[in-house]
C-alpha cells in the first residue's frame, strides 16, 4: 500500500469513529464521561460497538444495549449529513487540530464540535468575568483582549454577556483570533443576541466549539463542563471582573487543577464585580494591567507572535473608558459633567454639588448624555462614562 493509500486509510478510520462518537452523543445519558469509559474499556467507539454487537452478555448492561439499539436507528451517513447541514464539524483528540493543551487533561473530551476554523500550533489565553459587567470592566476586558490577539495569540471565552462579549471583540478589534467555547450545543445560540458577534468570530478565522450533542440546549448545568474547557484550551487564565461566588471562579478553580496560570485585573474597591479578581489577586493571582504581566508568568508568549494591527498603540483601560473620538454637539453644561464622571460611580448629589450647572437643568442634561451614549445611569441615581464593547 502506497503513501497516498495509507493516509487515506487513515482517514476513512478516523471519520468512522468520529462518526460513530457522535452517534453514541445521541443517546440520552452518554456524555463526555461515558464516552471516555467506553473507549478505555474497548480502545474505540468503533471497537466498542463492534464487541458490543457481538456479545449478548455485554448487552446485558443496560447502557451498551441502548447502543446497539440505537446503532441500528442511526446510520453515519445521517449524523454527517446532519452536521454539515448545520455547517458542524468534528475533531478527536487523535487527529490534527485537536486542540493541544486539552490532550493534557486526565478527562480529555473524547469529542470535540466547532464551527470556524481550526488554526494548529498557536498559543492560547482565557478571558473571563462577569455577565453583569461594568464599563470599566468592559473596557478593561476589551483593550487587554486586543492586545493579547495582536500578538497572535488566541483569545478564549465564553461568548457570555458582559467580559466575554468584550474579550470577543477585542480580540477581533486586534485582528487577531479568538475561540467561543458554548454551554450548549452548536445547533443553538446562547445569549441569542450574539449571533452576529459569533458569525464575526467565525469569518475572522476563529472558531465556536462544544463538547455537547448538537441539539443539547443551554442549562444552568452545562456551565461549569463549558468552564472547564476554556481554561483547558488556554496557557492561563484572566479574570477581569467578578462576584465572589461566580462562573468565572469556577473557571479558576479548573484552572489551578489543570495547571494553568491564573491572573486578574484589579477593580476599584467600590464594585462588587471588583470583589472576585481583587480576592484572587490577595490568595496570589498575578495582577495584570497589560500583555507583558501575562509575559512575566508565561515566557512561551513573548514569542509567539507578531502585532496583527500595527496601528494599535497599547492604550490604557482609564483612556478606553467612555472615550469619544467626536466632542462636537456637548453643550458647556454637558461636559462640565462629563469632567466629574469616571468609571466610579458618582452620585447625582455629587455632581450637583460640584457643578456650576443649574440644579433645574442637571436632570435634562444627564437624560441628553444618556440618549448620547456617552453616560450610563446605574441603580440609585449613580452615573458613569459608558463604555459600548
Amino acid at each position: 500500500m502506497g503513501k497516498e493509500s495509507l493516509k487515506e486509510t487513515i482517514k476513512d478510520i478516523l471519520l468512522e469513529e468520529k462518526l460513530i462518537r457522535a452517534m453514541l452523543h445521541t443517546i440520552q445519558g452518554v456524555g463526555s464521561g461515558r464516552l471516555r469509559q467506553l473507549i478505555a474499556r474497548f480502545g474505540s467507539a468503533l471497537n466498542a460497538l463492534q464487541q458490543i454487537e457481538g456479545s449478548q452478555e455485554l448487552q446485558d448492561e443496560h447502557w451498551l444495549q441502548q447502543i446497539v439499539q440505537k446503532s441500528k436507528e442511526i446510520h453515519p451517513a445521517d449524523i454527517l449529513e446532519s452536521l454539515h447541514d448545520h455547517g458542524i464539524k468534528l475533531v478527536i483528540p487523535e487527529e490534527e487540530g485537536y486542540p493541544d493543551l486539552l490532550r493534557q487533561l486526565t478527562d480529555v473530551p473524547p469529542l470535540l464540535y466547532y464551527k470556524g476554523t481550526l488554526p494548529v500550533g498557536q498559543e492560547a489565553l482565557a478571558i473571563v468575568g462577569a455577565r453583569k459587567a461594568t464599563p470599566y470592566g468592559r473596557a478593561a476586558a476589551e483593550s487587554l483582549a486586543k492586545e493579547v490577539a495582536g500578538q497572535g495569540i488566541i483569545v478564549v471565552s465564553g461568548l457570555a454577556r458582559g467580559i466575554d462579549t468584550a474579550a470577543h471583540r477585542g480580540a477581533l478589534a486586534g485582528r487577531g483570533i479568538t475561540w467561543a467555547v458554548m454551554g450548549c450545543g452548536l445547533k443553538h445560540m446562547y445569549p441569542p443576541e450574539n449571533q452576529k458577534l459569533a458569525e464575526e468570530i467565525m469569518a475572522k478565522g476563529g472558531a465556536l466549539w462544544s463538547e455537547f450533542a448538537p441539539g443539547m440546549p443551554p442549562e444552568p448545568q452545562l456551565f461549569p463542563a463549558r468552564n472547564r474547557l476554556i481554561s483547558g484550551m488556554s496557557r492561563g487564565v484572566v479574570v477581569v471582573e467578578a462576584a465572589l461566588k461566580s462562573g468565572a471562579l469556577i473557571t479558576v478553580d479548573f484552572a489551578l487543577e489543570q495547571g494553568r496560570e491564573v491572573f486578574a485585573v484589579p477593580g476599584p474597591i467600590f464594585s462588587q464585580m471588583s470583589k472576585g479578581p481583587n480576592h484572587l489577586i490577595r490568595q496570589g493571582a498575578k495582577l495584570v494591567e497589560g500583555f507583558e504581566d501575562v509575559c512575566t508568568e508565561i515566557p512561551s508568549f513573548a514569542g509567539a507572535g507578531h502585532m496583527t494591527n500595527p496601528s494599535a498603540d497599547r492604550d490604557t483601560v482609564s483612556a478606553d473608558i467612555g472615550k469619544q473620538e467626536d466632542q462636537r454637539g456637548i453643550s458647556c453644561e454637558q461636559q462640565q459633567i462629563l469632567n466629574q464622571l469616571s468609571d466610579i460611580p458618582t452620585h447625582i448629589d455629587q455632581i450637583t454639588m460640584n457643578s456650576e450647572v443649574p440644579p433645574e437643568q442637571i436632570p435634562l442634561a444627564l437624560l441628553e448624555l444618556q440618549l448620547a451614549g456617552r453616560i450610563e445611569q446605574l441603580p440609585g441615581q449613580f452615573y458613569v462614562l459608558a463604555y459600548k464593547c
